[in-house]
């Protein structure tokens, strides 16, 4: 990973978003459709959305479905977490790496100072991104071998 590089600069800003009234097969089934495994609860405020939760499809699956509760019945506000974890594009990947492991999650929405939401960061974009650096390394290991096997006589 490049030293200068932020969490901002491996999250995704196209984030699947929700409001905390819906029910949570709808939740299930946006989430299906999708192809995510949470999505970040919103309100929307003047300057836009506030991250008021996050809901995972674990949190469907402990909460919703695990404890014999109807997910017609049951609304997002029901089962989220709420104020969930958040970060700042600004900070960097090992501080939320370290948020992450504190906390025990796996995802996290990226704010603004004041609460906007403006993307969304996994544990998996920052395994991706370390993986990808490694083979980088793997591959400027194997160039010098290969320029000294061209040097030996």
């Amino acid at each position: 990973m490049q030293s200068k590089m932020t969490i901002g600069d491996l999250s995704r800003r196209n984030v699947v978003c929700i409001g905390e009234d819906l029910s949570l097969k709808e939740a299930a089934n946006l989430m299906r459709s999708k192809h995510v495994g949470s999505v970040v609860v919103i309100r929307h405020a003047e300057l836009g959305p506030i991250v008021t939760g996050i809901l995972t499809d674990r949190d469907i699956a402990i909460v919703g479905v695990a404890r014999d509760f109807d997910p017609q019945t049951l609304r997002v506000a029901d089962v989220m977490t709420p104020e969930p974890v958040t970060a700042h594009p600004e900070d960097s990947i090992l501080s939320v790496l370290q948020l992450m492991k504190s906390h025990g999650v796996r995802r996290v929405p990226l704010t603004t100072l004041d609460g906007m939401l403006v993307g969304i960061v996994t544990f998996d974009d920052v395994l991706q991104a370390i993986a990808e650096d490694m083979q980088m390394l793997a591959q400027a290991i194997a160039g010098e071998r290969k320029q000294e096997s061209r040097l030996k006589v």
